[in-house]
């Protein structure tokens, strides 16, 4: 194959992108997405940018080019969703390069227009991402800590879980388990058109539920919305589409962050991409789950099949019920091991058969993004690329706050840090840790 053979701006990118921990396989059919969304010189520039966060001044200094000249190269690749730029505390504007998921590959798709030849990205998309399997495994299955989780439905939690402050730990919502939380407090909010859905409309595959749905926060839906990528909005509209989504019985999927939370899809179990991989790997759970599980009235269950219909991930089925005086009759059953959590099927279900219990254990969040790559690094053998970014011209701070995450690791995951590491410095950082704290 020609990327085997041929060293290429489209094959050095290729090795940028999967430096990350979210990575993408390489394949031709990767090689087509990147040669529809980059040009060899982009795709040569590109590949020299730096993992972490950068400046303007840093993107000209690994470009050797003027400053001028790379910003105009770095605002293009912004209005296309490329880059993200942002505003950093005391440091001004600084650049970013984002993952192919959730990153560059939905973004291409999120503004309906004549940029790039969307059928073609949607043909080349389909292939890789739902007939392939490689990509999505990696994505979703390749490790403990996973991109993105389920956020509750709301309206479909117990009456009490909003009222009583002397509810047991494990009976309280917290705030950045709610999309509506994540709503109200983003510094920004950016609508865009849904990816997955527009990517299926292209193949004649999609269904009917709402496509202008797709939702950004903060930093991310500041440089999106300044591009037109995405189109801003106010909290009320926000609450109003969060409310659609809802009661089109879509599955809110977001960021795996408590903090700072980037990105909520509004997903439908045949079009959404995290949905899909969840009933394809089940067994190595694709999705964080919310901290709910429901729970079936069998009394009241008529086994009218509302929520095996409703189901995203086809977590409900319908068995016999053993009703000596009615041989036929069926009643709904849950495959925990499968379920997410939503509360979907709470309201699809008219008998109120169906209620929202805690889990046994609650669900550990990453606090940010920060906190999630890192996870993710160690996991999936790429923490070194983290530290050690050859391309980047880090400063102190950015290396002291990955080793900041590291240091505040359990035991495991940091001996998992130290043996990829073979640092005899970071070693010597674990050993000062009081482990008992």
């Amino acid at each position: 194959m020609a990327h085997h053979s041929l060293k290429n701006g489209y094959s050095r990118l290729v090795e940028r992108i999967n430096l990350f921990p979210q990575g993408a396989p390489p394949d031709d059919l990767l090689f087509g997405i990147l040669k529809v969304l980059f040009s060899e010189k982009e795709a040569t520039l590109v590949a020299l940018l730096p993992i972490r966060p950068f400046s303007l001044k840093a993107a000209a200094r690994v470009w050797k080019c003027p400053e001028a000249e790379a910003r105009v190269l770095l605002e293009d690749l912004a209005s296309r969703g490329m880059i993200l730029d942002m505003e950093a505390d005391g440091e001004g504007r600084v650049y970013s390069m984002p993952p192919p998921m959730a990153g560059f590959f939905e973004f291409s798709m999120m503004r309906v227009g004549t940029r790039y030849d969307q059928r073609l990205l949607s043909e080349l998309y389909f292939q890789y991402l739902n007939v392939e399997e490689d990509f999505v495994k990696s994505l979703f299955a390749g490790g403990e800590t996973q991109l993105g989780r389920v956020f509750v439905q709301e309206s479909a939690l117990p009456p009490a879980v909003d009222s009583a402050a002397s509810l047991p730990d494990q009976l309280v919502v917290l705030d950045y388990e709610r999309a509506s939380e994540v709503m109200r407090t983003a510094t920004h909010r950016g609508i865009g058109t849904c990816y997955c859905r527009h990517k299926m409309s292209h193949l004649d595959r999609a269904c009917d539920a709402s496509m202008d749905i797709c939702m950004t926060f903060n930093s991310v839906a500041d440089s999106l919305t300044r591009h037109g990528v995405a189109r801003p909005i106010e909290v009320s509209e926000g609450l109003e589409l969060l409310d659609r989504a809802v009661g089109e019985g879509l599955v809110q999927f977001g960021e795996n962050v408590r903090e700072s939370v980037a990105f909520i899809c509004n997903c439908c179990g045949c079009c959404c991409e995290a949905l899909l991989a969840a009933k394809r790997f089940a067994v190595l759970n694709p999705i964080a789950t919310a901290n709910w599980i429901p729970r079936v009235g069998q009394e009241a269950c008529t086994g009218c099949g509302k929520c095996v219909e409703a189901c995203p991930v086809e977590g409900m089925t319908l068995v016999g019920a053993s009703d000596p005086h009615a041989a036929k009759r069926k009643k709904a059953k849950l495959d925990e091991a499968v379920c997410l959590g939503c509360g979907v099927c709470v309201r699809a279900c008219s008998r109120g058969a169906i209620a929202l219990e805690p889990r046994q254990k609650r669900v550990i969040t990453p606090v940010n993004s920060a906190h999630r790559a890192v996870l993710m690094a160690i996991e999936r053998g790429k923490l070194q690329n983290l530290i050690f970014d050859n391309q980047a011209f880090a400063s102190h701070r950015a290396m002291a706050a990955i080793l900041g995450v590291i240091l505040r690791l359990p035991p495991a995951k940091q001996v998992m840090a130290s043996r990829q590491m073979k640092s005899r410095y970071l070693e010597r950082l674990l050993a000062t840790k009081d482990f008992s704290q």
